[in-house]
């Protein structure tokens, strides 16, 4: 998350602070301060900055319960942030069932309601002020948290809770994230709505509060939705789906003379061509800038084959695989372009990031969400 900084490690999970937090930080100590004002002096702030602390610690508890979860179906936590809206655990993959999906999603709910089981516990016993109230206050604070993460839209938790249920029913992930995000955008408006109201009836700011927390959600259930139909059209296309036209292949035993008349001269598109044998299986690449180590009058008599530089290993897709398998191999791996096979092993033709673009962007002209 841009403007975040690192400021240490949880169980070995990377954890960020977001430049935001800090203003909500002073925000909730100065709200929470005027609730102790009778202490007098500096110690109103001092309990007050307490509270907002011990805030955002049950946030960040209620984000280690979603990791946790996450860890024990092996999916690596790749960071902790707060933020000014709370917290994020960031994962590095889906949960491969809605089972696992359902767990990952309910787990910080599960903390916040049992911080608050602990604090109103707390809050019972005989100990000297303000520690009850304290211990009241958060108890409050984690059971708010709780309900409203399971608001039923995404992102909030009760939103992946709903796309578990659509997943599980429908057998679709992605229809379950389109779902509970349309859920989750209808709630961002609802929520705007509601926070302008005493703006236009009263002319306050009463509802600014959840005037913002309505466009978060908003935002982010657009992006989520977004994300889950483009992630649904990849799923429903093959490497086949997406081969550059006129791809860069030639076979090992095309005379120089004939690669360079065939695809160099006049040509501007490619620089560097794979080489297949006789059954159309790659064997190596050559370069146009390779035909300047052979005289031109030679070009007739030496094959390409004599030019090809040989490849121990180049990562490569099947024709049938999923193209969003293929996309997220280009991405892992930092990739531009992969070369595509068949069923027998012969190349087939180069899957280039920029061919997948144009592929999805054809689709949406043709078929519009």
């Amino acid at each position: 998350m841009n403007g975040s900084f690192r400021v240490g490690s949880l169980f070995g999970i990377p954890f960020f602070i977001n430049q935001s937090w800090f203003l909500i930080l002073a925000l909730v100590t100065f709200s929470y301060a005027t609730d102790f004002l009778a202490l007098g002096g500096i110690l109103p702030w001092v309990m007050g900055l307490l509270v907002a602390l011990l805030l955002f610690a049950s946030v960040l508890a209620h984000e280690l319960g979603h990791s946790f979860a996450a860890i024990q179906q092996g999916i690596e936590v790749q960071s902790i942030t707060l933020f000014l809206f709370g917290g994020l655990a960031s994962l590095d993959r889906e949960s491969k069932t809605p089972g696992q999906a359902f767990w990952v999603a309910i787990a910080g709910p599960i903390v916040s309601l049992l911080l608050f089981g602990a604090f109103t516990a707390l809050h019972t016993l005989p100990l000297p002020t303000p520690f009850p109230d304290i211990f009241q206050l958060l108890a409050s604070i984690n059971l708010v948290l709780a309900l409203f993460n399971l608001i039923p839209g995404l992102p909030l938790d009760g939103g992946n809770v709903l796309k578990a249920i659509v997943w599980k029913v429908t057998g679709n992930p992605y229809k379950g994230v389109v779902f509970a995000s349309r859920v989750g955008q209808a709630i961002g408006w609802l929520a705007i709505f509601l926070g302008l109201l005493p703006l236009l009836i009263l002319g306050t700011l009463d509802g600014l509060w959840t005037t913002l927390i309505g466009w978060f959600l908003l935002q982010n259930a657009g992006r989520s939705a977004q994300s889950a139909t483009i992630q649904q059209k990849l799923s429903d296309l093959t490497a086949q789906d997406a081969v550059t036209p006129n791809s860069p292949i030639v076979s090992a035993d095309l005379s120089l003379r004939e690669f360079a008349n065939n695809f160099i001269i006049g040509q501007k598109e490619w620089r560097q061509f794979l080489v297949t044998d006789g059954e159309g299986k790659l064997i190596g690449t050559i370069a146009a800038d390779d035909l300047r180590h052979v005289s031109t009058s030679e070009w007739p008599t030496v094959v390409v084959r004599e030019l090809t530089q040989p490849v121990k290993s180049m990562a490569t897709v099947r024709s049938n695989q999923s193209l969003l398998e293929v996309v997220t191999l280009l991405e892992e791996k930092q990739l531009a372009e992969l070369p595509v096979v068949g069923e027998n092993g012969a190349i087939v033709g180069i899957l280039e990031k920029a061919s997948v673009i144009r592929l999805l962007q054809n689709d949406t002209q043709t078929n519009p969400v």
